[in-house]
């Protein structure tokens, strides 16, 4: 066995040699007993006997097969079976005096010194290691000789893995109605059946029942057997239950009164299956209800409310896409959907996620201001505070899902009823589509890009037709109708000119990377390597002086024009940033170092720059910006937009260019409105995502780990075709060899063990890799 990344239960359970040595059935078991174990200690319930009675039977088997494989002296009958009877009854524990606790105290320290000394001593620790070594690869060769026909009621083990999910969602199974509950009027020669599991309600008619599979079966071979019985809990008891049926590895939910069955991630808790039930009968018609004309007033904000409400209701859809220029009042409009579903009894609980920390706290505010009975909450920075609206980035959500609060997950798979994306682009999908999958709710997404140009994917995830969002309204329609303003290209006197090729010529996994790049982490965007080229170029004092007096001599200018409007210059990264600033202040000292200013995430007191930014009035009025302002920043006296980096994500594009669409009256002077603006493009970006050309986006970078994995599989195929005799899978026993693989078939085997221990390090029970279970475990 190798010693994991940490040396706690869990770690040690899941290090790919202890799987691989213990094998299937034995590494199943010690994962409920770790679980069991966790539960009981980080919960504030009680461990049922039924649970503690689980674990013991569990490490039975396991002790069974280590006392069968390393053995020295005797082994276990083969017909040895656990016996629960033989468990002795607990006795009440003595109470223990201060002086003997200390005594204890005091012992457990001389132990651990004495371990201490033990393990400094490596030379002494090395000789008995060998010694300890030889003796049990002995003892395993000759267990080898004994065939293990122990029965390891590996199918029960796996069955209890439902349990344990159940348990998740609040569930006890304590009762004896909650198991084998024996229904009559089935269509068979008894006419009865017994329902694997059924969830009470406090009324005591049944919530929901769960058929269980074989976990070899699909699940929806259960569907009919599942309807059925359904058919008899509604007759005895007037009350129809939802129905799940699963084969531990896969969920499925079907609630026949409204929706056709469709996967999930695990069960409901009572309180939301309660809702469920209850909404069949007070659900309100979306279409009859009014919408808030305090919260929108605009036609196209209404006619995207209708429409979505149309899909869900009358097309009984779970998905939606609003495609809406930036500054059109996408946040706004989501709000009022909102409150129309709220007030309809159709959502209780919404999820708002958005990319980005300052789009967190703008949302926030936005359902404070127009929704704020909703009780918002801040879930980056009040993450145990209760509301009806929870506002999130991706990664703090993430870890969220993963929370336990006594044995139960906090934010449930029915936790929210409606999940709204704030820009839905590729990379979020890619990253964080697992938290989409994960809750079984309605789902909004919101974007900028225009419909022609949403990638394919996107469409995909919504179920929708390619190109054929639920509502849509362009930045041309919002120019039309005098809502949002349009940019004018200026002519720059230098570019940097980029590769001949277009956008739409990049293979997906070239797009998918330029997206990832784009939209990185928050302030953490890795700094991908440029052509030297280019990095020549935005670095060049004389490139950098040219930009800056072409920017301040054409740019669209305010006060009377004898000063450059607000602007906006995109950076490549914080030291091209930092550099702008610097060749500016060097031309134009008499500003003082006030006029342009860096804005980034690496800026101390940022917020209270984009403050200053935002006044018309006052200093800078060039923000210097790296990611920071691409996205989220909305100041209408924006005038000047200056692209001074290359832009390889469509969708970050439409972003930035949304900057300066923003309407503002007598920004010139009484009845002098801000009526376009100015898109300086020293980069090529227009040329590069040319309007005449069809837009097909791809898929994120992939990782570094991803791309090794990929081009050892690569050459292992190369290797199996070069070998004239490969070995299939690692079954075979790998020979003990010191340094580098001497031959191919030595490459050949280290290769796949190396990718079986990435597979088999996979923690099953993280809810990303929880739907995957049935790949992972057949490749580790």
């Amino acid at each position: 066995l190798k010693l994991p990344y940490q040396d706690n239960l869990s770690a040690l359970i899941f290090e790919p040699s202890f799987k691989h040595t213990a094998g299937e059935a034995v590494f199943n078991k010690a994962r409920v007993i770790n679980t069991l174990g966790n539960r009981a200690v980080h919960s504030h319930r009680a461990v049922s006997e039924a649970d503690a009675l689980v674990a013991v039977r569990e490490l039975f088997h396991v002790a069974y097969w280590f006392a069968h494989t390393y053995g020295r002296a005797e082994r276990p009958a083969p017909g040895l079976t656990f016996d629960p009877t033989a468990l002795p009854r607990p006795a009440a524990a003595a109470q223990q005096t201060a002086e003997q606790l200390r005594t204890l105290e005091e012992e457990l320290r001389s132990r651990d010194e004495k371990l201490a000394t033990l393990l400094a001593d490596m030379n002494a620790l090395d000789e008995e290691l060998k010694r300890l070594r030889a003796e049990v690869a002995a003892a395993k060769k000759a267990a080898a000789a004994e065939p293990d026909t122990h029965d390891y009621s590996e199918a029960k083990t796996r069955d209890y893995f439902i349990d344990l999910l159940l348990k998740e969602a609040g569930w006890p199974l304590d009762q004896p109605s909650d198991r084998e509950f024996e229904v009559s009027g089935m269509p068979n020669a008894e006419r009865k059946g017994f329902v694997d599991y059924v969830l009470w309600g406090d009324d005591g008619k049944p919530l929901a029942l769960v058929e269980a599979k074989r976990t070899r079966c699909d699940p929806r071979v259960g569907q009919q057997q599942a309807r059925l019985y359904a058919d008899c809990l509604e007759k005895q008891f007037g009350q129809r239950p939802i129905i799940f049926y699963s084969n531990g590895y896969e969920h499925w939910i079907w609630d026949d009164k409204c929706y056709p069955p469709r996967r999930v991630q695990g069960f409901y808790k009572k309180a939301e299956l309660e809702l469920l039930i209850q909404r069949r009968n007070t659900r309100r018609s979306l279409a009859e209800a009014p919408i808030k004309p305090e919260i929108v007033e605009r036609y196209y904000q209404t006619r995207a409310i209708r429409r979505v409400a149309e899909a869900f209701e009358r097309d009984r859809d779970r998905k939606a896409l609003l495609v809406m220029a930036t500054g059109a009042g996408k946040t706004r409009t989501v709000i009022a959907l909102c409150d129309l579903l709220i007030r309809c009894n159709w959502v209780k609980r919404v999820l708002f996620l958005a990319d980005r920390v300052a789009l967190v706290n703008q949302a926030v505010n936005a359902f404070k201001r127009h929704l704020p009975d909703a009780s918002p909450v801040n879930l980056v920075t009040e993450k145990e505070a209760e509301g009806r609206v929870f506002v999130s980035t991706y990664p703090t959500m993430m870890g969220l899902i993963d929370e336990m609060r006594d044995g139960q997950r906090r934010f449930g798979v029915g936790h929210f009823d409606l999940v709204i994306i704030d820009e839905a682009h590729r990379s979020v999908f890619q990253k964080y589509r697992a938290i989409f999958d994960y809750f079984d709710s309605l789902l909004v997404g919101l974007t900028a890009t225009p419909k022609d140009e949403v990638d394919r994917n996107t469409y995909s995830l919504f179920d929708l037709e390619n190109g054929v969002p639920t509502d849509a309204y362009s930045l041309k329609e919002a120019e039309r109708d005098g809502y949002l303003v349009l940019p004018k290209a200026v002519s720059v006197p230098l570019k940097f000119l980029r590769e001949g090729i277009k956008y739409h010529q990049l293979s997906e996994e070239e797009k998918d990377q330029w997206d990832a790049m784009e939209w990185g982490e928050e302030g953490e965007r890795p700094d991908y390597v440029e052509p030297e080229a280019l990095n020549n170029w935005l670095f060049n004092k004389d490139t950098v002086d040219k930009v800056l007096e072409h920017l301040m001599t054409r740019g669209l200018k305010v006060a009377g024009g004898d000063r450059l409007g607000k602007t906006i210059i995109f950076a490549k990264n914080q030291k091209h940033a930092e550099f702008i600033e610097e060749r500016f202040n060097a031309n134009y000292p008499h500003f003082k170092g006030e006029f342009a200013r860096v804005i980034t995430f690496k800026t101390d007191y940022a917020q209270n720059l984009i403050d200053n930014f935002s006044n018309k009035d006052k200093n800078p009025h060039i923000a210097i910006s790296v990611d920071m302002l691409d996205t989220g920043i909305d100041v209408p006296e924006i005038v000047n937009l200056v692209f001074f980096k290359l832009v390889r994500s469509k969708t970050k594009f439409w972003q930035m260019v949304g900057r300066g669409t923003r309407l503002c009256p007598d920004l010139f002077g009484p009845g002098k409105n801000k009526e376009f603006f100015y898109l300086f493009d020293y980069c090529q970006n227009l040329e590069y995502f040319s309007q005449d050309i069809s837009v097909t986006d791809g898929s994120m970078e992939d990782s570094l780990g991803k791309r090794l994995f990929n081009a050892r599989l690569e050459l292992l195929a190369v290797l199996d075709k070069q070998l004239r005799n490969p070995t299939p899978g690692i079954g075979r026993e790998p020979e003990v060899t010191y340094g580098d693989p001497q031959t191919d078939e030595d490459v050949r085997q280290w290769l796949a063990e190396t990718l079986q221990r990435e597979v088999a390090a996979m923690n099953l029970d993280n809810f990303v890799v929880r739907p995957h279970r049935r790949l992972v475990e057949k490749y580790a």
